[in-house]
């Protein structure tokens, strides 16, 4: 697949793109530890349903770049969502259906949320995925705390060396603890972890989970959606979120109940067999989730 780079205020991002010219477009955003990879059964679907596919590169991930050394090198929510919209607004998409996982999901939500005229539809895997970070230092159930190991390990000195020296192994641990009944492609994997050679990765990795959790302070630039954020604003667009039965980080219960942050037409699909990564693990539900939410 070739890609293509667009230059927003702040990076030039990285992206993959597919499917006619003219095709209503979708962007396909992937999470941590991921990359474009995960949508290769994705594409091919909507493309044939002649949708127009954009997959881009997150910031700290492949081949996008920040324009500038001087930029705090960021992960929070905020900053991925103001991304997500500077793209639309550099590939001049003045109106898109959005489709993520994890860090990916949580982009979508943000411009869904904020930007709701930019969104002709939503897939969410895991729900409504803008956090709440007033309540960042508030434990979860013993299990949960259990799962999100990686995250407080993250927030130490040491598990940023550990990162740094050991992105591969970590990134492989974690995709087999979050599918625990998906057995990968070792190959299909260290296709995607070329993307953690990132000169950014690190930075950008252990912000996103130190300032989730209120241990490190926000990129001051990204104050203004930060506080529209934390009011958990509403999403007013027609809305599909998909569940892994399996997933072994964000279990499937952890989304009942989400519907009432949504105020459009809502439906939650839990797949039975799927892990944390539905475009990888079961591509056709995924894109099929994309093609019930496309406008006729």
């Amino acid at each position: 697949m070739e890609i293509a780079r667009a230059r927003t205020p702040t990076l030039e991002v990285a992206y993959e793109q597919s499917g006619p010219a003219g095709g209503a477009p979708v962007v396909l955003l992937h999470g941590f530890p991921y990359d474009p990879r995960v949508f290769d059964g994705v594409v091919p679907v909507l493309n044939g349903a002649g949708m127009r596919t954009v997959v881009p590169y997150l910031r700290g991930f492949g081949p996008t770049r920040f324009l500038s050394a001087q930029t705090a090198r960021a992960g929070q929510q905020g900053a991925i969502g103001q991304d997500l919209i500077e793209l639309l607004d550099a590939l001049r998409i003045e109106k898109a259906l959005l489709a993520g996982f994890d860090w990916g999901a949580r982009a979508a939500c943000i411009v869904a949320a904020l930007w709701p005229e930019r969104v002709s539809g939503l897939v969410s895997v895991c729900g409504y995925q803008i956090q709440d970070i007033s309540q960042a230092r508030e434990p979860f159930e013993p299990e949960q705390e259990r799962r999100f190991w990686y995250q407080y390990y993250f927030c130490t000195e040491r598990g940023r060396a550990g990162l740094a020296a050991g992105r591969v192994g970590i990134s492989r641990l974690l995709w087999k603890l979050w599918s625990p009944t998906w057995t990968f492609d070792e190959a299909a994997f260290l296709r995607t972890a070329r993307s953690f050679d990132n000169p950014d990765f690190i930075d950008v990795s252990i912000h996103s989970y130190r300032h989730r959790h209120a241990a490190a302070n926000g990129d001051p630039s990204y104050a203004p959606i930060e506080s529209r954020l934390a009011s958990l604003p509403a999403i007013h667009v027609p809305s599909i979120t998909i569940h892994g039965a399996e997933d072994g980080v964000h279990p499937a219960q952890m989304s009942i109940g989400h519907e009432k942050h949504f105020k459009a037409s809502y439906e939650r699909r839990v797949l039975e067999g799927i892990g944390h990564n539905p475009p990888l693990e079961a591509p056709r539900e995924f894109a099929k989730a994309v093609l019930d939410l496309r406008a006729p």
